[in-house]
């Protein structure tokens, strides 16, 4: 399936929803609207450590406020929402962890369905949740502008992007990953549930070595193989050994990638619209996809749930 079709089956599937549930476009768009921000935000205190010290941002020059900041947006208009850690300083360059929402679904609730913010801040990135656009290339590119808009007002180190998300959003993490023009923001990514085959992929020319997590399930029935599919693509773009090895956490991993990046493919057992339980392990994949000075081990910072 590609995108082209991806829009036109969810646009036949939001039919049938009115049809069967019969709410008015005004209260969707309504609800999907509202940022939540009165509800609380539970932020993490980050472990900041001299090497993190060699990339450094002048604080009088950036707006961006501590904790949650409500309501950010694209220059078409796409709201995000901004988290830092509770002890944010912003004359230390952070990474970056970009979230993109499902179909159906806005910032606020991708927030609460992830959980990503408390262990996410903890281990010291600052997250951005953004809205769900209808899919296409165009809103891919513009989810992409998000981490140079932040730069602006919050202390980003742009060499440090981190992208995730669901389904639709799933989908245009990866896409920004290989589409020429925007391969070269993220440094790693984590899609979920991502609408794109091999079929999707197989004429795309490779972008550079990048440390990739294909989360999928076996019980996915919209996008049944595709990230089996999509991660012995990127397996061949980063040139990783062709048979992966077992990890015992329903994972495989592909060892022997070029420049030392990781290539995982993580399995799970849950309906297409459910987040996949992985949230630490997700996290600890972006800290160790490759070293991010003067963060930690995620061992001593981050709870289990």
């Amino acid at each position: 399936m590609n995108i082209n079709q991806l829009k036109s089956f969810l646009l036949e599937g939001n039919k049938w929803w009115k049809v069967l549930f019969g709410l008015p476009v005004v209260a969707v768009i309504f609800m999907l609207g509202l940022d939540h921000s009165g509800d609380s935000v539970e932020l993490g205190q980050a472990s900041y450590h001299p090497q993190m010290h060699q990339d450094r941002c002048q604080p009088d020059q950036l707006k961006g406020d501590s904790g949650a900041s409500y309501g950010e947006s694209t220059e078409n208009g796409i709201k995000y929402n901004v988290r830092t850690p509770l002890n944010y300083d912003p004359s230390i360059a952070h990474p970056l962890l970009l979230v993109f929402s499902p179909a159906g679904s806005n910032r606020a609730k991708t927030e609460k369905t992830t959980g990503l913010t408390l262990p996410a801040t903890r281990a010291g990135f600052i997250v951005a949740y953004a809205d769900h656009p209808e899919l296409s290339p165009s809103t891919t590119v513009e989810l992409g502008t998000i981490p140079h808009l932040m730069a602006k007002k919050w202390c980003i180190d742009e060499k440090q992007v981190y992208i995730t998300g669901h389904s639709d959003g799933g989908t245009s993490a990866m896409a920004l990953a290989f589409m020429t023009g925007t391969r070269h923001i993220p440094h790693a990514i984590a899609p979920s549930a991502a609408g794109i085959t091999y079929e999707d992929l197989r004429d795309r020319k490779c972008p550079e070595p990048l440390s990739v997590m294909i989360m999928h399930s076996s019980k996915d029935r919209l996008f049944p193989g595709f990230g089996q599919q999509s991660a012995g693509w990127w397996a061949s773009c980063n040139k990783c050994d062709p048979i992966p090895d077992k990890q015992g956490d329903g994972c495989i991993s592909y060892s022997g990638c070029a420049n030392g990046v990781k290539t995982l493919y993580c399995e799970g057992d849950q309906p297409h619209s459910q987040w996949p339980l992985r949230d630490t392990q997700m996290i600890e994949f972006f800290v160790t996809s490759e070293h991010l000075d003067g963060i930690d081990k995620l061992s001593a910072r981050i709870e289990k749930k």
